[in-house]
């Protein structure tokens, strides 16, 4: 018996089908539903379908991430068709897309929220916040593009929660997607907690949300590849951060997951040059927010000359200001963060600290207890963390001092430069503290990323954002 002569089963519910379908380009694989029943659905209307692989002046075109390098196409003997099928190699994490397979997407009736979710809230939003705060409600409201540079630790999170209570009183449905899953982690209660009245979805990798519906959606921007003009306002947070800032696959994603009549609020503490370029010009619609919530200045990076460092790395011995800085924190009692160039180089430098004090420990991205050390940071059992550029960003420690071993480095851009200041006195409790760049030669990453700061403080003090 083929597949047309199969007896077709009753239908799902079409309410249940178009939550998981709409806005969306999914695999058959995607569905909770049989071929049979997809198949009726396509002809009622309801679903419509497209070819998994494209075809562009004769070139391939992934239908789903807009990949046209031919490096990223590969063949296989297909067991679906029989024949030798093209697939595309650069989004296969997502589930494979071949010549022969089919993206569906939802054709039938909109899908709207029956009810206004209420903004529960409480804060008081500083005046700098606030401002921010105006500009993205009329973004919103206009469907505008606006980048919202807000320094570390503004508390830019808050600045949203009128935007994205503004689109869901206009029936919008609202997404904010990130680099990272562990911040979706982190703002999924937030934003649950803000507004009670509805689902937030949370999208990343295995996911239990994958087939929920929600007019309030947190996601890796990775988790974007399955929506199609889904969104009409997105919230790109952290802009500029790895992978998304270098990789067109996401940046595609990004673009596609929007409607073409849509709003798209960028965040950012660091804008790139070619951004920062275009906001002095009036090329770009942004705000500023140049100020922290608690009314002090950034901590400005103190640059201190050391010598060959890592020379003096191979005769097991750190440059004496290096270990002065150490022991200086030890004795005191303050927690500090201590940044390293290279996993490799961490590795020699953490046995050479543990002798001053074994507790001392070292975390990077492939470190399969990054997770419980960073932890035990917070518990304040251990006195400082060596890491890599990992921690540049996404975490909050109340009072530590931090420092750059190798600020010369070329990983440690302006940008990561500027986030890594900003780990020093986020908390209202504890608004100072101090942040070295040890180096053995000023870079102009270094210059530029104390001139940002510099430069956002006296922003701050002119509008009157920080307590002289």
């Amino acid at each position: 018996m083929n597949l047309l002569e199969t007896p077709i089963p009753p239908l799902s519910s079409n309410l249940d089908l178009q939550k998981i379908t709409i806005g969306k380009q999914l695999l058959l694989e995607d569905f909770p539903f049989s071929i049979v029943e997809l198949q009726n659905y396509c002809e009622t209307g309801l679903l419509t379908y497209c070819p998994g692989i494209l075809t562009e002046k004769n070139n391939p075109k992934c239908a789903r991430c807009g990949n046209r390098d031919k490096q990223w196409f590969a063949s296989y003997p297909c067991s679906r068709c029989g024949e030798i099928c093209l697939y595309c190699r650069k989004c296969i994490m997502m589930g494979r897309i071949s010549s022969c397979t089919k993206l569906y997407t939802w054709s039938g009736p909109p899908f709207t929220l029956e009810t206004t979710p209420k903004l529960s809230w409480s804060g008081t939003l500083s005046p700098g916040q606030k401002v921010a705060s105006e500009r993205v409600v009329t973004a919103v409201k206009e469907n505008k593009d606006l980048l919202v540079w807000a320094v570390c630790g503004a508390g830019k999170t808050e600045v949203l929660f009128e935007g994205i209570h503004t689109a869901l009183s206009a029936k919008k449905r609202v997404c904010i997607a990130t680099p990272r899953t562990d911040v979706v982690l982190e703002l999924t209660p937030r934003l649950q907690a803000v507004f009670p009245d509805i689902h937030v979805a949370s999208l990343y990798g295995g996911s239990e949300d994958r087939h929920t519906y929600s007019p309030l959606t947190i996601s890796t921007t990775h988790q974007l590849l399955r929506f199609y003009k889904a969104f009409d306002t997105i919230i790109l947070d952290e802009v500029d951060a790895f992978p998304y800032s270098v990789d067109e696959m996401l940046q595609y994603a990004v673009s596609q997951a929007r409607k073409e009549v849509s709003s798209m609020i960028y965040l950012t503490a660091t804008p790139n040059e070619k951004w920062q370029r275009e906001c002095r010009t009036g090329k770009r619609e942004f705000v500023t927010i140049p100020a922290r919530y608690h009314r002090h200045p950034l901590p400005v990076p103190k640059f201190e000359w050391c010598g060959n460092w890592q020379k003096l790395l191979k005769k097991n011995k750190l440059p004496p200001n290096v270990m002065k800085w150490l022991i200086s924190r030890l004795q005191s009692n303050k927690q500090s963060l201590l940044f390293v160039p290279q996993i490799s180089l961490m590795e020699k430098i953490l046995p050479i600290l543990q002798v001053v004090n074994p507790n001392i420990v070292g975390v990077h991205a492939e470190d399969p207890d990054r997770k419980e050390k960073v932890q035990a940071m917070r518990r304040k059992e251990v006195p400082m963390l060596v890491t890599t550029t990992i921690l540049e960003r996404g975490v909050t420690f109340p009072n530590i001092d931090v420092a750059v071993l190798g600020a010369e480095d070329r990983i440690f851009t302006e940008s990561a430069l500027v986030q890594i200041a900003g780990r020093v006195g986020r908390s209202a409790d504890h608004p100072t503290g101090h942040i070295t760049f040890f180096h053995y030669g000023r870079t102009e990453a270094m210059v530029k990323a104390r001139n940002q700061i510099v430069n956002m403080n006296k922003e701050a003090m002119k509008k009157g954002l920080v307590d002289a």
